[in-house]
C-alpha cells in the first residue's frame, strides 16, 4: 500500500521528449522488422531460385541465412544509431528551450509572491515562446499599474478622510470638554465636514457604478444649447463669486441633437467647468464650444489657467490623481470626478480627452459623443 500511495515525480521536459522519441523510434523498428521479415525473406528466395540455384541446395539455405543475419544486424545498428541521434537532438532541444521556460516559471513566481516588476527577456527561442513573454510581459505591466492604482487608491482615500475626521475628532473633544461652545461657527464647521464625508462617499459609490458598467441611462435626444444652458445656469453663481467669466462660444454644432442621459452628460460638464473654475485665476475666462468631428460631436471646455505638464496628462482621469500634491486639498475637489466623467462618456460609447501646452498655457477636454442618425433621432432610449 505504502509503494501504492508513493507520489510519481514528475518528469522532465527532456526526460518525456527522449521517452517520446523512444516510442516512436522503437515502433518504427518492429514494423520495419515484421515487414522486412514477412516480405524480404521469400522475394529474395524467388530471386535465389530465378538465378538457377535448386530449391534443395546447402548453399541456398546459407545464403539466406546470411541474408537474415546481415539484415538483423542491419536494423540493430540503424536502431541504435537512431536512438543516439535522437537523444542528442532531445537534450540540444531541451537545453534550447529549458532557459525560457526557466525564466518564465521564474517571473510567473514572483509575480505570485506580488513582485509586480518580473518581467522575462527571450528573443530567439522560437515565435511561439516569443509571443509567449510578450503576453506575459503585458500582463505583468497591466498587473503592475493596478497595484500602483490600488496603492495610490487606498493612501489618497485614507489622506482624504483624515481631515474631516481629524476636524470633527477635534470638535467633538472641544465640546466634550467644554472648550468650544455649540455656536453657529461650530454647527456650520461640523455640518461642512459631514457633508465632504457624505459626498466622498458618494463620489466613490459613483465611481465604482460608473467604471462597473451599472450606471443607469436614460437616453433621448438633446439639443447641445440646451446641455450648455444648463450646465452654465448652475454653475453662473461660483463663476461670478470667483471673477471668473463663462462664455458660450457661438457656432452651428449648437443646434446639433446628441443622443444621450441629460442628466448624465450635464454631470460630465458640471465636473469639467468646475475643475476649470478651481484652476483659473480672476479675471480669467472658461470657454464652453462645440463642433463636429465626423460622425461625432465635440464639446470642449477651454479654460485660462494653470494648464498640465505634459507628464501629467496620461494620468488626469484616475481616482485621486493630482498633479500638484502640494495644493490645497479642499481647493481641489475630492479627486474622482474626472474619473466619474470619464466612466460617464465611455457608457455613452465616447471618448473623453484632456489636453494642453504646458503649465501657464490653459487646459482643454473635450468629450466626443456620436451624432445619431436620422433614422435613431427621434428614438427614445
Amino acid at each position: 500500500m505504502s509503494a501504492l500511495r508513493r507520489p510519481v515525480r514528475p518528469q522532465g521536459l527532456a526526460s518525456r521528449l527522449m521517452v517520446g522519441q523512444s516510442i516512436v523510434l522503437l515502433a518504427g523498428a518492429v514494423t520495419v522488422a515484421l515487414v522486412a521479415a514477412a516480405v524480404g525473406p521469400p522475394m529474395f528466395h524467388n530471386h535465389l531460385l530465378q538465378t538457377g540455384h535448386p530449391a534443395d541446395s546447402p548453399e541456398l539455405v546459407h545464403i539466406e541465412l546470411a541474408y537474415r543475419n546481415a539484415s538483423l544486424t542491419s536494423l540493430g545498428w540503424g536502431l541504435l544509431i537512431s536512438v543516439m541521434a535522437a537523444g542528442a537532438v532531445t537534450w540540444v532541444l531541451a537545453r534550447l528551450l529549458r532557459r525560457p521556460l526557466t525564466q518564465l516559471t521564474h517571473a510567473a513566481r514572483e509575480l505570485a509572491r506580488g513582485h509586480y516588476g518580473a518581467r522575462v527577456t527571450i528573443a530567439g527561442s522560437g515565435t511561439e515562446l516569443d509571443t509567449l513573454a510578450s503576453a506575459f510581459n503585458v500582463m505583468a505591466a497591466r498587473l503592475e499599474g493596478v497595484e500602483d492604482t490600488r496603492r495610490r487608491l487606498l493612501s489618497d482615500l485614507a489622506h482624504e478622510l483624515r481631515t474631516p475626521i481629524a476636524t470633527l475628532a477635534a470638535y467633538h473633544e472641544g465640546l466634550t470638554d467644554g472648550i468650544i461652545d455649540l455656536g453657529p461657527g461650530t454647527r456650520a464647521v461640523l455640518t461642512e465636514q459631514t457633508v465632504r464625508l457624505t459626498r466622498l462617499a458618494d463620489d466613490i459609490e459613483e465611481v465604482s457604478r460608473a467604471e462597473e458598467g451599472r450606471l443607469v441611462m436614460n437616453r433621448q435626444p438633446v439639443a447641445v444649447a440646451d446641455l450648455f444652458a444648463a450646465a452654465t445656469n448652475a454653475l453662473r453663481e461660483p463663476y461670478a463669486a470667483m471673477g471668473v467669466q463663462l462664455q458660450v462660444e457661438p457656432s452651428a454644432e449648437l443646434a446639433a441633437t446628441v443622443d444621450v442621459d441629460r442628466s448624465r452628460i450635464g454631470q460630465v460638464l458640471t465636473n469639467l467647468l468646475s475643475n476649470a473654475l478651481r484652476h483659473t485665476p480672476a479675471e480669467g475666462t472658461v470657454f464652453l464650444a462645440a463642433h463636429r468631428d465626423g460622425s461625432e460631436v465635440v464639446l470642449t471646455v477651454r479654460d485660462e489657467g494653470e494648464g498640465i505638464a505634459a507628464a501629467q496628462l496620461p494620468h488626469v482621469f484616475e481616482r485621486f490623481y493630482r498633479g500638484d500634491s502640494a495644493r490645497n486639498r479642499d481647493r481641489s475637489g475630492s479627486g474622482i470626478g474626472l474619473t466619474i466623467s470619464k466612466a460617464i462618456v465611455d457608457a455613452h460609447g465616447g471618448s473623453i480627452t484632456a489636453a494642453s501646452e504646458g503649465p501657464g498655457h490653459g487646459a482643454t477636454f473635450s468629450v466626443s459623443i456620436p451624432a445619431p442618425t436620422r433614422s435613431q433621432g427621434v428614438k427614445h432610449h
